[in-house]
């Protein structure tokens, strides 16, 4: 007999999905994002992303030629960690800044764990975590926004050579999470000033420019709308599924209609919490980074419960801490405790029976 048999361990099921088709997935469901950033922002926040891009790229590929390692930066995971970071800078911020998050996320936060499928913490996040603490005045003084490429579009069809002078460039004021949280400060701002604001910040106009992208923010975060049709076609090729992302904005959505409001339990507009979805970086950290593959659980209840954690840790930072913005810290803690939630979810073997 010539027959030759292939001798494995199982599981002997295969599929045509590896690494690389999942990353440069992700890279086409971030696109969305970028271009409404380009958009409302201008060309600079295409530059600040080209430079995160470039920098991970250039530090996996040296410290993988340093280890004597295969070169793979053709798989497109240090390409979506430098497109992550660059999504959670401020438009305004120098060129250096996401270049250092980004060779930070890739040396520290993956090739010090031994590569990609071995890191402890999204390396996105642990950048982004990095520059807040290093830098907090430009990670975290106000959201900016910039003339939108529109409106110098039709200047320039207008045949007017520059803009009015009455129209700003760029325009830096407090983020909606943290009016949400003077709001809830009587010291700083009286009651009924406080409820006025509050109504404001709650309107559907309000709502509807969250939504869509007419807000300022920093470069990744200003547009619902663009995140959600990434995020769909995720979900449509099966990169992603729904226990994480639905679990963690359910429980944003329940703690803050239950405890943020400015009066007392119960006491917030329904819309208040759609405004905590809407705003900061939780559709953005729910859909491309709580979803991470090496840094969440296996497990489905597992993902349910990590999902949970995420927006529990997130409402109690955004309503309580010092810091008005959760999501990064939140899913930072939750990967550290992804090991203990996997150990105590996984489901038991058909047939087996327990030893008492």
């Amino acid at each position: 007999m010539n027959d030759v048999f292939a001798v494995s361990a199982a599981p002997h099921l295969k599929q045509k999905i590896s690494v690389r088709s999942v990353m440069w997935q992700v890279v086409i469901a971030l696109l969305p994002a970028l271009l409404v950033g380009i958009f409302f922002f201008g060309i600079q926040s295409l530059l600040l992303t080209l430079y995160s891009v470039v920098a991970a790229v250039l530090t996996e590929a040296g410290i993988q030629k340093m280890r004597k390692i295969p070169i793979t930066v053709d798989d497109g995971s240090a390409v979506v960690t430098g497109i992550l970071i660059a999504f959670n800078i401020n438009v305004a911020s120098p060129w250096w800044l996401p270049v250092i998050g980004a060779i930070f996320a890739i040396a520290v936060g993956k090739q010090i764990f031994g590569g990609l499928g071995f890191n402890i913490f999204n390396p996105a996040l642990l950048g982004r975590a990095f520059l807040v603490a290093s830098w907090p005045t430009l990670t975290t003084a106000g959201w900016t926004r910039t003339q939108p490429l529109w409106n110098a579009f039709q200047s320039s069809i207008n045949g007017l050579k520059n803009l009015p002078a009455d129209v700003p460039d760029v325009v830096t004021s407090a983020t909606p999470l943290s009016v949400v949280k003077a709001l809830r400060d009587t010291t700083q701002i009286s009651r009924d000033m406080a409820e006025t604001v509050m109504n404001n910040l709650t309107s559907f106009n309000t709502i509807r420019d969250m939504f869509w992208g007419n807000i300022g923010g920093v470069i990744g975060e200003v547009s619902a709308v663009a995140l959600l049709i990434g995020a769909a076609y995720l979900a449509y090729k099966h990169i992603i599924e729904w226990r994480i992302p639905i679990s963690y904005i359910g429980t944003v959505f329940i703690l803050t209609f239950i405890f943020g409001g400015i009066n007392g339990i119960f006491s917030a507009s329904i819309l208040l919490p759609v405004v905590h979805i809407f705003s900061g970086g939780l559709i953005l950290g729910a859909f491309f980074m709580a979803t991470d593959m090496v840094t969440s659980p296996v497990t489905k209840a597992g993902r349910i419960y990590f999902g949970i954690g995420c927006g529990l840790i997130t409402v109690v930072i955004r309503l309580v801490g010092g810091y008005p913005e959760g999501v990064s810290y939140s899913i930072l803690l939750m990967n550290m405790a992804v090991p203990l939630l996997d150990k105590y979810t996984t489901p038991k073997i058909f047939g087996m029976v327990e030893n008492n």
